[in-house]
C-alpha cells in the first residue's frame, strides 16, 4: 500500500469522525429533510448525475466489462427515479427509539437500553453508482458519519453523486456535510487501508465478489475491525416433485430478470420423478432470458456463483436430486446460504423445506430476487448479511446500525 493511498483514505476518515457529532445530535426533522433533500436534487440534477454515468459505462465498456456487469453500472432514467423514491420513503420511515425500557432491578431501579450510534462506518462496494446513494442515506438515517470506497469504474458517478446531491442536501438540513466521505483514489489498495483504522472506522460494510470481500475481512480481523460481509450470493430454486409446471416456468423467468445481481437464480435443483417432464419447460423458460444451463458432469463446484464470471454470467446450473432432503444438504453445504426457494403445492414438504434450509432467506413459489432490503423491508439496505451467528442478518438497514449502551436509573427517573 502506497502511503499517499493510506493517507487519502484516512483523512476521509478523520474528516467523517470530526462531523460525526453534527450527524449523532441533529433531529429526526432535520435527518428527514436531509433525505428528502437528497430525492429532491437527484431529480433536479438527473442530467449531471446520468452524464457521469454515461462517462463511466462508456470507459468501462471499452475495457471489455461484461454486460451483466455493465447493468449493475448503469443508472437509466427509470432507475434514478427509483432511487429518488426510495430516498423519499426512507425519509417517511420511523426513526429508531433511542432509548427502551428493559426493567426494573432492586430496589427500583431502572433498566433502560440506549441506542447509540457506532459513530463512523467504512463501507467499500463493487461498481454500483445507486449503492453510493444507498448505504449514505442508511448511515445519514442511522446517526452514522461513513467513509465510502466504491470500484473505479463507477467513481466518476459516485463522486458526481456526492458533489450535487448528497453534500448540498445536509449541509441544507443543518448537517456537516463531512459526515460522508467518499474515498477519492482508485487503487485497490485503498480497500485495505479502510479496514486498518480501528480507532477511527471500527465498522466496515463489505460488498463485492466472495474471494476479495473474504481477504479484505481478513485483513480487518487483524487490526481489530469488526465487518459486515455480504461475500457470496446466488439463489437456488428446489422443484419439488408436486410443483406446479407453470408456476416453475414463472419463478425461473421471475428469476432471471437481472444477471448481475447476487439474488439471481443460480442453482436450479430439479426432483427426479419430474424432471423428464419440466424439463422442456424449465429448457424453454431460460432460453427466454438467453440463459444457458450447465448440465453434468460439470467443471466447477455446483455451487458456482454465475454472476460473478464475466464470460459465463447467463448461465444457471441445473441438477436433479432425488428427494427433498438432498436438496436441503446440497443448498446448505455446497452454495453460499443466500436464498434458497422451494416450488410446491404440498404445504408438508415446503415445512420441511424451511425448517431443513439454513440460510439467509427462505421462499415458497417465490423467487429469491426478493431478498432485498427496499423489495422485503421498504426501505435499502447497506447489504445482506450472511453470518450465521448472532448479530444483523439478512437485508442490513439502519435499524441494524446502532450499538447498544445499558443504563440504571434511579426510580422515576
Amino acid at each position: 500500500m502506497t502511503d499517499e493511498v493510506a493517507k487519502a483514505v484516512e483523512e476521509c476518515a478523520r474528516a467523517a469522525k470530526g462531523a460525526a457529532p453534527s450527524l449523532a445530535a441533529a433531529s429526526d426533522e432535520a435527518i428527514d429533510m436531509a433525505l428528502r433533500g437528497m430525492a429532491q436534487r437527484l431529480l433536479d440534477h438527473r442530467d449531471e448525475v446520468l452524464e457521469a454515468n454515461v462517462a463511466d459505462v462508456e470507459r468501462s465498456t471499452a475495457d471489455g466489462m461484461s454486460a451483466g456487469l455493465l447493468d449493475r453500472l448503469t443508472i437509466t432514467d427509470e432507475r434514478l427515479t427509483g432511487m429518488a423514491e426510495q430516498l423519499r420513503l426512507l425519509a417517511g420511515a420511523p426513526h429508531q427509539e433511542r432509548s427502551v425500557e428493559v426493567s426494573t432491578l432492586d430496589g427500583g431501579l431502572r433498566l433502560v437500553e440506549r441506542r447509540r450510534p457506532v459513530g463512523v462506518i467504512g463501507a467499500n462496494y463493487e461498481a454500483r453508482p445507486n449503492v453510493t446513494v444507498d448505504v449514505a442515506s442508511q448511515l445519514v438515517k442511522s446517526r452514522n458519519a461513513g467513509v465510502l470506497r466504491t470500484g473505479s469504474a463507477a467513481l466518476g458517478s459516485a463522486q458526481r453523486l456526492v458533489e450535487v446531491v448528497i453534500a448540498p442536501a445536509l449541509a441544507e438540513a443543518g448537517i456537516d456535510a463531512d459526515v460522508i466521505q467518499l474515498v477519492p483514489r482508485v487503487e485497490r489498495e485503498a480497500a485495505a487501508a479502510l479496514v486498518s483504522l480501528p480507532g477511527l472506522v471500527p465498522l466496515v460494510i463489505l460488498r463485492g465478489s466472495g474471494d476479495s470481500t473474504r481477504a479484505l475481512a481478513t485483513e480487518a480481523a487483524t487490526h481489530g475491525v469488526r465487518t459486515l460481509a455480504h461475500a457470496d450470493g446466488g439463489g437456488v430454486l428446489y422443484v419439488d416433485a408436486a410443483a406446479d409446471a407453470e408456476k416453475v416456468r414463472s419463478l425461473v423467468g421471475a428469476s432471471l430478470d437481472r444477471l448481475g445481481v447476487c439474488n439471481r437464480l443460480n442453482l436450479l435443483l430439479i426432483n427426479d420423478a419430474v424432471y423428464d417432464e419440466l424439463w422442456p419447460l424449465v429448457s424453454e423458460a431460460l432460453a427466454g432470458r438467453d440463459v444457458s444451463p450447465s448440465l453434468p458432469p460439470y467443471e466447477h463446484a455446483i455451487g458456482y456463483e454465475w454472476a460473478l464470471d464475466s464470460d459465463r454470467e447467463a448461465t444457471v446450473t441445473v441438477a436433479r436430486v432425488a428427494d427433498l432432503a438432498e436438496a436441503v444438504a446440497i443448498a446448505n453445504e455446497q452454495t453460499s446460504g443466500l436464498a434458497a426457494g422451494i416450488a410446491t403445492e404440498d404445504a408438508a414438504a415446503a415445512e420441511a423445506f424451511f425448517d431443513g434450509y439454513q440460510g439467509t432467506g427462505v421462499f415458497w413459489n417465490a423467487p429469491t430476487r426478493l431478498l432485498d432490503g427496499f423489495k422485503l423491508l421498504g426501505v435499502p439496505e447497506t447489504g445482506i448479511n450472511l453470518d450465521r451467528v448472532p448479530g444483523p442478518r439478512g437485508p442490513v438497514t439502519y435499524t441494524d446500525l446502532y450499538v447498544r449502551q445499558y443504563a440504571v436509573l434511579p426510580a422515576g427517573r
